[in-house]
């Protein structure tokens, strides 16, 4: 039982890196979809206009806005859980309008991917940026 002990308090020491890693793999996994939304946002107002998006030409640049802040944000460990918010709203809104109809294999273009998105980001609701993030120094500073 000593020994479990002793991996258990060596391994405490790491338990921000996990937070780091889910924040660099979100922010990586949003970065090209704003790219491509800010590449041609006037087409994806016309996609939400199929998808029978409301206001889809306003929603396309929210969600363009929110992965761009997202990318930035999740990167620097920067008010993490409130932006955590937004992303998760925006992948239901994706597996409603988009994935749902496929079923869940990501390789069909199912909900999968955007499932684990909603996963990742709720963890990091829940724990925020961990100690390696700006939040981490911002918190420390008002207390």
């Amino acid at each position: 039982m000593r020994t479990y002990a002793v991996w258990a308090h060596r391994l405490s020491a790491l338990k921000d890196l996990p937070l780091l890693l889910l924040r660099l793999v979100l922010a990586y996994g949003f970065y090209l979809p704003a790219k491509m939304k800010w590449a041609d946002i006037h087409g994806i107002g016309d996609w939400f206009v199929q998808l029978h998006i409301p206001l889809p030409y306003v929603s396309a640049y929210l969600v363009g806005i929110t992965e761009a802040a997202g990318v930035v944000l999740l990167t620097l460990g920067l008010f993490v859980r409130y932006i955590t918010l937004p992303l998760i709203f925006s992948m239901i809104v994706a597996i409603v309008t988009v994935h749902w109809s496929n079923g869940f294999a990501a390789g069909d273009n199912g909900y999968e991917i955007p499932l684990y998105y909603i996963a990742m980001l709720f963890t990091l609701f829940v724990f925020g940026s961990g100690r390696i993030g700006i939040d981490f120094f911002l918190e420390r500073k008002i207390r």
